[in-house]
């Protein structure tokens, strides 16, 4: 497929290519319908037939410390290889479910619901209806999954639970979102909060729900964000302008802190073989930008997509999805930690080395990475934004043209200019 595209031929691997040589390493690890193993713990639900969703444990065909499999916080640093390695170490065997089935319960939402409170990988048992199906998935957009079958019974080993979210699985009188912040508080990493809440075992007993995973990420990332807001929004302002930058997986993240009451906005922005238009699952609506001036991407279209929101906050879902909430959290949680509120302008630059999507855990985890990293301090707008754009390939006008924010910086006059 890669060879008919003359950009694609270039590169070493395509995401096609990796995903295959992944699936050919562990094919033989599931060609049966028995599988024992250690699972990180690992659970899914899915959102597909909502609101009757297929639901299951993800388990390896190893034992032994199995944890990082899917645990993305420990995922940064890794490449592409490690990443679909891990994804692809995991069978899926699932059963189809009721999203009500959180309140009613039943064996195997039960077992889910144990197996998602343990500190540590789980030995568990799967007999399977048929062998796994083992799918090559020819789309370069899509993320990495490992095999799935029907599952005919599931069994797994007593172990310790985390006692705090058991503590607020037991809790029938207490908000969803406040476990979710008490979780949170309490140093629980936000990929066990998700797991759990995808599973209905947060909030009052009669309005518990399943929740696909693909969407508990999104609200367990947006419900924290919007509490810490909360907090950022009394805190002082920063009395500089801050230029943050990192780079990831051939994504370039810059961010830019100014000083003025809360206000936030992600843009992102992705180059398309001219040959060959693709775009990233969950793209609502694209601009397009005029490629002038490019050396090393040449033969690449720069396309941008970005959201934003005022420091009251918004109503409706950001344009870009799942990233635009991930790294709200990231940003809100590095000025409530310093006890400063800021605007708060996040772009990211994803390169043609960037093969495939791998979760919105990397805008997250890039982020808080990013503003861990040394700033640089300039006295304007503009100075803070010629530097930024002078760290990435898209030109600043682009970048302008695509904020709200940074239109309002640059053209919209101040009530103080008048006194």
């Amino acid at each position: 497929m890669c060879k008919r595209v003359k950009q694609l031929s270039s590169e070493a691997r395509c995401a096609v290519h990796l995903k295959a040589i992944s699936l050919e390493a562990h094919h033989p690890e599931f060609d049966t319908q028995s599988i024992a193993g250690s699972s990180p713990p690992g659970v899914f639900v899915g959102r597909f037939g909502y609101p009757k969703v297929f639901i299951g444990p993800m388990v390896p065909n190893v034992s032994g410390n199995t944890e990082i499999l899917d645990t993305p916080e420990w995922w940064m640093g890794k490449g592409f290889d490690e990443i679909v390695a891990f994804r692809y170490s995991l069978l899926r065997g699932y059963s189809k479910a009721s999203i009500l089935d959180a309140q009613k319960g039943g064996r195997l939402i039960e077992t889910l619901q144990d197996l998602a409170m343990m500190t540590k990988p789980v030995d568990t048992e799967l007999v399977l209806a048929r062998p796994p199906r083992k799918i090559l998935d020819l789309r370069e957009d899509s993320q990495p999954f490992g095999p799935i079958a029907p599952l005919t019974s599931f069994k797994m080993s007593s172990s310790s639970a985390d006692n705090r979210i058991e503590k607020a699985f037991y809790d029938g009188d207490l908000l969803a979102d406040d476990a979710v912040l008490r979780l949170y508080r309490d140093g629980v990493l936000v990929t066990r909060i998700q797991r759990a809440f995808s599973l209905g075992m947060f909030g009052e007993d009669k309005r518990r729900k399943l929740v696909p995973t693909r969407w508990s990420i999104t609200a367990v990332d947006s419900n924290l964000s919007l509490r810490l807001m909360a907090r950022v929004r009394q805190h002082p302002l920063i009395d500089e302008y801050r230029v943050y930058k990192y780079t990831y997986l051939d994504n370039v993240y810059v961010g830019i802190l100014t000083p003025e009451s809360w206000r936030y906005e992600w843009i992102e922005a992705w180059f398309e073989p001219e040959l060959l238009a693709t775009s990233f699952p969950d793209v609502d609506m694209k601009v397009d930008v005029e490629p002038s001036g490019y050396t090393s991407l040449d033969g690449y279209r720069p396309v941008m997509l970005g959201d934003s929101e005022g420091f009251r906050g918004r109503k409706t879902y950001a344009k870009p999805g799942g990233c635009y909430y991930s790294a709200r959290l990231a940003v809100s949680e590095y000025l409530d930690s310093i006890g400063r509120q800021a605007g708060a302008i996040m772009l990211r630059e994803i390169h043609p080395g960037y093969i495939m999507p791998v979760g919105v855990w990397n805008v997250r985890e890039s982020l808080r990475a990013l503003l861990k990293t040394r700033f640089e301090s300039f006295d304007s707008m503009d100075a803070a934004m010629n530097r930024a754009t002078g760290l990435l390939e898209i030109p600043k006008r682009s970048w302008i043209q695509a904020s709200s924010l940074l239109q309002k910086a640059y053209f919209q006059r101040k009530i103080s200019e008048f006194n």
